[in-house]
């Protein structure tokens, strides 16, 4: 099985629906990307994932285009804007699926405020990804 998952910036929650979908299926290849990669993953994104056993420290945010000519099994939007800018795909891809969820990355504050918020999303990820593609 080979997936892509896609957000924006391929920075928070393409990056946690990456990591669990490695942890749930070693055998499959799962990449991520954006259609506007920040710089970095997000720290925060790194830390509520490492809290669950994860490691995504030496993941980095990828353009969508570098895929565009490759063939997924599926192609996962996880991200409003993204799914409304996918790009047309050159490659085979047989199922193109939206399961969105809200950016944490908007949530503001102290680290200790804005830290449930990323655990709500990273919960809420693996919770739709545990029986993906179900």
């Amino acid at each position: 099985m080979r997936v892509l998952v896609l957000c924006t910036g391929n920075s928070c929650r393409s990056q946690m629906a990456q990591g669990f979908l490695k942890s749930f299926h070693p055998d499959w290849e799962v990449l991520s990307a954006g259609t506007k990669p920040a710089e970095r993953v997000n720290k925060y994104a790194i830390t509520v994932m490492a809290e669950k056993g994860i490691d995504i420290t030496d993941e980095h945010p990828k353009l969508v285009d570098q895929f565009i000519r490759d063939e997924f099994d599926y192609v996962v939007t996880v991200c409003d804007a993204a799914r409304e800018v996918c790009p047309v795909f050159i490659g085979k891809v047989r199922h193109r699926l939206h399961i969105g969820f809200e950016d944490p990355a908007d949530a503001v504050g102290t680290e200790e405020q804005v830290l449930p918020v990323y655990r709500k999303v990273r919960d809420q990820i693996a919770d739709r990804f545990s029986t993906f593609p179900e």
